[in-house]
């Protein structure tokens, strides 16, 4: 079963410290089975750069549909914390923007074997849904979006305990904290000062 074992990110690791996240001196951090490395920001850099697939059925793919993609291992990674300084426990789902879903999660379902669960449209917004492993894949269009091929938007992280990283961040870091589209969850969001590189989301686990 192909999993994602990492995510590149061009993103400042002091920026992701000071938002209550373990990061060690290499830019490394743990969420729950799959890592993130933090490369630094870069004026050319923008967001997750590229993820790195384990046991995908062809590991001479080099890109999905216009996402980036390399070949590891799973990731061992015991010596990080499994729980983070602000409750983050790991990863719910990667966002990704396409101007075709159809194609998008055909060559998604090609380079993993992960088949497509569904598709839920709201009005003109539409997604599709893969899993890898722990990892939900949500892809996104609609119509005026602005991208020309497939590419990495944002990640949704879960949290323990949502109020709690609230009150220790403040409302110049997230956004308060509100019930999401998921029944019996809530979510909130980094706001861009607290400078991560990429949106971010954080959701309970509640409901899951």
């Amino acid at each position: 079963m192909t999993t994602v074992a990492a995510f590149v990110v061009a993103a400042d690791a002091d920026a992701w410290r000071r938002a209550g996240f373990a990061v060690d001196g290499d830019g490394l951090m743990r969420l729950g089975g799959i890592q993130l490395r933090l490369i630094g920001a870069a004026p050319q850099a923008i967001g997750i750069e590229t993820w790195e697939l384990a046991d995908a059925p062809d590991p001479g793919v080099a890109l999905i549909d216009g996402l980036r993609t390399t070949h590891g291992d799973p990731p061992d990674d015991t010596r990080l914390p499994a729980v983070h300084p602000n409750g983050t426990i790991g990863i719910d789902h990667v966002v990704i923007y396409t101007p075709d879903l159809e194609t998008t999660c055909a060559a998604i379902t090609a380079a993993t074997g992960a088949p497509l669960k569904r598709i839920r449209e709201v009005g003109a917004l539409r997604q599709g849904f893969h899993r890898l492993g722990e990892l939900i894949v949500e892809v996104v269009t609609y119509p005026e979006i602005a991208v020309h091929q497939a590419t990495f938007w944002g990640l949704a992280l879960n949290v323990g305990d949502i109020d709690a990283m609230f009150a220790s961040l403040g409302a110049e870091v997230m956004s308060p904290p509100k019930d999401a589209v998921q029944p019996g969850r809530r979510i909130s969001s980094f706001r861009d000062t607290a400078g991560l590189g990429v949106p971010v989301a954080v959701m309970t686990t509640h409901g899951r």
